[in-house]
């Protein structure tokens, strides 16, 4: 965590991962969280990056999943080149930690670009509403 308490994105980019590979695995959280030892709610803050992932666990969960630990940091640029102290970079690494999140970036490539277009014009009007709805009060 750093100091003001919020997730490191690195935390955030390795739980994301673990859920990834979990739910392509098809395992639920109980069966990896027996797997290496801890509680489903434990692997639960794992993959929201609330916790950190000890170096043990990780390679158990490497070795349930099939996979290298080093997948689990795959796609993550330096932190020097991610922009880790841009509020919208720390936005987008907190929402592909959620659950929706994933959900999202896994239909969203299913869809011809016209529909894409669509949902992208559709975020942007919610989110100037929300940001309007804000301001007045």
């Amino acid at each position: 965590m750093t100091a003001d308490h919020e997730p490191h994105l690195v935390d955030i980019h390795v739980g994301a991962r673990i859920r990834l590979r979990r739910k392509a695995m098809g395992l639920t959280q109980t069966q990896l969280a027996n797997s290496v030892g801890i509680t489903f709610q434990q692997l639960q803050k794992y993959e929201r990056g609330a916790n950190r992932v000890s170096a043990s666990k990780l390679y158990g969960m490497a070795v349930t999943l099939q996979i290298s630990v080093a997948w689990f940091f795959e796609g993550m640029a330096s932190l020097e080149d991610s922009g880790e102290s841009d509020p919208r970079t720390q936005a987008v690494f907190r929402f592909m930690a959620t659950k929706e999140g994933v959900e999202l970036a896994s239909l969203v490539p299913q869809l011809p670009m016209a529909q894409r277009l669509q949902i992208l014009a559709l975020a942007k009007t919610l989110s100037m509403d929300d940001e309007a709805e804000r301001a007045a009060g």
